[in-house]
């Protein structure tokens, strides 16, 4: 049954009724169009008694039920399905339910919602448009409440514009006319509670625009959502109580800039698959079980998972969301989200996030023109719609949309114990001009293509969340020249702790890519990173964007043939780790997989049969250990103190050296990279002290499938200045290698 097309012949008062309601009231209501409902349906004290009032469309009858008092028929007025019955007795509301009688002698009990409080008080309200509302995600959406002793489901919404809305779903037969909403105050929230509405119940939002259009909705807010393609929001109720408390106060002394930070960046739903079951993605709760075992056996500190935020479009990878508080439901629950995540904490693995607050996709159902007008986004499409992804873009000038998108942040901090978010295209939130033509963008107040909406956001949300969580790790994912990104907001930065260093990303790849013979022309692709590597608290990625639409994966980029190509990954990952900058890899990186990224399809565990692609993740595994354990990598990871070069000018041989510093510690380690397949006998390296040289890391080492060209495990330096330094080692050198040798301790 539908209410989208009732019209009913209408009337203010009647010898039939009680009472008289004003014609006006009743169109509204009637028309779903009225933004107090309760103001007419419920129980309303009156001078001759309690007036009960209810629509019931296609009701036979109804009898209003009042424990310890018979039951009472309710008379119908003129109006189809709308029934009252007069208390005389009572003078104040009261508790009550109603016995519903359809035709075919189908009788339904059940609690009007039409009688209770708002469950929202006015400084949540104020809070929400002030942007200041700490913990939003508990008064918006749905939430299980018990109100005057009646357990239900409390929903609300905002939608300003919004001419009448109502929640809908199974348990109303997805009928408008059954549950509709009250506006509260000139907030823009629509509210009402549900009695008797379990956990798990489906729901939508059935809103009348001003124009008389319809749309259903799906809440802003969910928490929980049906399996994708379905869309419906579902009422969910956290029973889950983490185990992880000793990580989560360890975190509070770590400094994340200070500590070593491998990052294993993954899609939950390609990294392993169920090929028995017609290849299914593993559940979370599979996936916490399989996953952290092999993240601790391979040695990351860290794992980023490309957005479990809900998304329609499996393609998009999650990047664009529909469900910023809900995990997708595609792998399972929120709680069993919850339990991989305390599982990876107890095994001491933290987590990032990543989040798409730059854009939101067109789909009916989403917050697109959510109340019939442009709410979360710009109505011009000059600022409102991303031509190169055909999303929209939001409104960061509008307070609401910022308490919403600040609410998220938070809510993944707090819900779900996330260590931190990376943000995702932030390039494009800083440019009114990005990814547009000149005739497709306004400039701003000051001319400008900056967009201050968006930059003051950005800073906004950082202050915030240091605020609450110091220990937390703020990520951006930005691909300009923006300065300041991973500066503080005292110092006019955008308040990042970190930032990705695509420019580091591009040259690196552009720079392998390259036949040897062919790299010294490429030298400065090596080299320039260093010129601008203390501007930013740098991240180095090598990440899906880069393995996926031709790009070819990280093995299949590298030139030569088979053996050659697994060298040069190799000593690529030797390099990127000794290099300052928090490590990024994404999946299947770890050991060489050929084909690119196939978000339908698993990653080619099979591989691990073959020695050379063994070897790359036994490489791997050697990395994260030394590196973990050896502070002259991370200590001073974003200071030029942690870091000295040796040779950056040997393009001709395609080598180059230098030395990680701890200066807490003065521990030291020298990184010598070959990057052509020569064998160089006798190189000459300077270093800082005399004494014996240990070879702790060796990629040509045949672990790892390399040749075994070495230098025997250590080497013992002369004092042969070299390099601008009193002391030398005379190296061999193996053909597209990294070589890292332990400095001895001064004594």
């Amino acid at each position: 049954m539908t209410a989208l097309d009732h019209n009913p012949q209408l009337s203010s008062a009647s010898d039939v009724a009680v009472s008289y309601i004003p014609a006006e009231h009743l169109s509204r209501l009637l028309a779903l169009r009225h933004q107090d409902p309760h103001s007419i349906l419920g129980s309303h004290p009156t001078d001759r008694g309690v007036i009960v009032r209810t629509w019931r469309p296609d009701a036979r009858k109804v009898f209003l039920l009042v424990d310890g008092e018979p039951p009472r028929e309710m008379q119908p007025r003129p109006e189809p399905g709308l029934f009252e019955v007069l208390v005389p007795q009572r003078r104040e509301v009261f508790p009550y339910r109603l016995s519903v009688q359809y035709a075919g002698d189908l009788v339904v009990t059940v609690r009007e919602p039409y009688s209770f409080l708002p469950t929202l008080g006015e400084l949540d309200l104020y809070l929400w448009a002030e942007q200041k509302h700490e913990r939003i995600w508990e008064k918006m959406g749905a939430h299980s409440r018990e109100l005057d002793g009646v357990a239900g489901t409390a929903f609300a919404v905002w939608a300003p514009n919004a001419a009448g809305i109502s929640v809908v779903g199974d348990f109303n037969s997805w009928d408008g006319r059954i549950d509709m909403m009250r506006l509260l105050g000139n907030s823009g929230v629509w509210e009402i509670f549900v009695p008797d509405l379990p956990a798990g119940s489906r729901y939508k939002f059935e809103i009348r625009t001003q124009a008389g259009e319809l749309a259903l909705k799906s809440d802003p807010f969910a928490l929980a959502t049906e399996c994708p393609p379905a869309t419906a929001s579902k009422v969910y109720q956290s029973e889950y109580s983490f185990n992880d408390s000793s990580w989560m106060s360890a975190r509070n002394s770590r400094d994340p800039l200070r500590t070593p930070v491998a990052i294993y960046e993954m899609h939950l739903g390609s990294w392993r698959r169920v090929p028995e079951e017609g290849s299914r993605s593993l559940s979370y709760r599979e996936l916490a079980s399989q996953l952290v075992e092999y993240l601790v056996d391979v040695g990351f500190t860290h794992v980023e998972f490309l957005p479990v935020m809900e998304h329609p479009f499996t393609g998009s990878w999650g990047y664009e969301t529909t469900g910023y508080y809900a995990p997708t439901a595609r792998y399972g629950a929120p709680d069993d989200f919850r339990y991989l995540i305390d599982c990876l904490h107890q095994n001491g693995i933290g987590v990032i996030l990543d989040w798409a607050p730059a854009h939101f996709p067109t789909d009916a159902f989403g917050l697109g023109r959510f109340d019939g007008s442009a709410l979360y986004e710009h109505l011009d499409p000059r600022q409102g719609f991303h031509p190169e992804w055909n999303t929209f873009i939001f409104n960061f000038g509008r307070d609401e949309v910022r308490s919403f998108l600040l609410g998220s942040a938070k809510f993944w901090l707090e819900e779900f114990h996330a260590d931190g978010i990376r943000v995702d295209a932030v390039s494009s939130m800083l440019y009114l001009d990005y990814g547009r033509k000149n005739s497709e963008w306004i400039p701003n107040i000051h001319g400008g293509n900056e967009n201050l909406e968006a930059i003051s956001f950005l800073k906004e949300l950082n202050q915030q969340i240091y605020a609450r969580h110091p220990d937390a790790m703020m990520i951006a994912e930005e691909s300009t020249a923006w300065p300041g990104v991973s500066r503080p907001l005292y110092v006019g930065g955008l308040g990042f702790g970190f930032k990705w260093d695509m420019g580091w990303m591009h040259d690196t790849l552009e720079y392998f890519s390259k036949p040897p013979i062919y790299r010294r022309f490429y030298h400065r692709d090596l080299t320039f990173g260093f010129v601008y590597a203390w501007f930013e608290n740098f991240m180095l990625p090598l990440s899906h964007d880069e393995v996926v639409y031709g790009k070819r994966s990280l093995l299949d980029k590298m030139p030569g043939d088979r053996w050659q190509k697994f060298a040069n990954l190799r000593a690529l990952f030797g390099y990127m780790w000794a290099r300052p900058g928090k490590k990024i890899l994404f999946m299947g990186g770890e050991f060489g997989q050929w084909r690119e990224w196939n978000h339908d399809a698993s990653l080619d565990w099979n591989l691990l049969d073959e020695p050379d692609h063994r070897g790359v993740q036994n490489l791997v595994r050697d990395l994260n250990r030394i590196y973990r354990a050896e502070p002259a990598f991370w200590e001073a990871d974003h200071q030029p103190a942690g870091f000295q070069w040796i040779d950056a000018n040997n393009s001709d041989e395609n080598v180059i050296a230098f030395m990680r510093i701890a200066p807490g510690s003065s521990r030291k380690v020298i990184c010598v990279c070959n990057f052509s397949p020569v064998v160089r006998m006798g190189y000459r390296v300077g270093v800082p002290e005399p004494g014996l040289y240990r070879e702790i890391l060796n990629s040509d080492a045949s672990l790892y499938g390399g040749s075994n060209q070495g230098n025997a495990g250590a080497v013992t330096a002369q004092q042969t200045p070299w390099n601008g330094l009193p002391n030398s080692l005379s190296l061999t050198l193996p053909p597209l290698a990294t070589l890292w040798f332990e400095v001895p301790a001064v004594s």
